[in-house]
């Protein structure tokens, strides 16, 4: 077992680096959407499509 491990070593660092950035690039997303900013980085303000992606809360 500790042989597999160290011959893939290189590997494992590098999969474990790409799951943290993965991770990262989600929880970022998660966290804009939750503060209401925009995916694309720009207002909704000039946007014709701004009525289907943020609709109007009856109240």
């Amino acid at each position: 077992m500790i042989g597999w491990l160290i011959d893939n070593a290189t590997n494992i660092v590098v999969i474990l680096a790409v799951a943290a950035l993965v991770t990262l690039a989600i929880w970022s997303m998660v966290k804009d959407r939750k503060a209401g900013k925009s995916s694309c980085g720009c207002g909704c303000a000039n946007c014709a499509m701004a009525g289907k992606c943020h609709q109007q809360k009856k109240r």
